[in-house]
């Protein structure tokens, strides 16, 4: 159950979180690839709130059932495009930043597919769903089923 009302507790917080949103929106990077993303970040952090979230906003895209639910199997998947895999592999070292890092060679692999600002990009679209993990588990948001 939700802690407290942490958009009126906070609204200029909160507002500077949906800036941020409205930029990674905006992106070049391709929408299903930011929900892919957010999913993926959301499973490693245990967020079943963004995951219910994103798993549904990812469906009403075109998302596939198959891409959705191999997605903590990435690495040993052939539906995902080079693209993807190097953007996850990304995902994952920036939201286990503490023991993965962010190594020279995971950056010259991003930068084959991705130019500049879209690299800047990726890493804020990985950040900001590491930032609304962690607001929705420290708030105590909770995944309702979809009527």
């Amino acid at each position: 159950m939700r802690r407290l009302d942490y958009y009126n507790v906070a609204p200029d917080g909160m507002e500077c979180m949906m800036q941020m949103e409205k930029y990674t929106k905006k992106s070049t990077i391709d929408r299903k690839l930011r929900e892919l993303i957010k999913i993926r970040v959301s499973q490693i952090n245990g967020c079943a709130y963004c995951l219910n979230m994103h798993t549904s906003d990812a469906r009403k895209m075109g998302e596939t059932e198959q891409r959705i639910y191999c997605l903590s199997a990435w690495k040993e998947c052939d539906f995902y495009s080079p693209e993807e895999r190097v953007a996850l592999e990304m995902a994952e070292h920036i939201t286990l930043i503490p023991t993965k890092g962010v190594p020279d060679d995971l950056y010259q692999r991003v930068r084959e597919h991705f130019n500049e600002i879209q690299f800047v990009d990726l890493v804020l679209i990985i950040n900001q769903i590491n930032s609304w993990n962690r607001i929705s588990i420290a708030m105590g948001n909770t995944a309702t089923m979809e009527s």
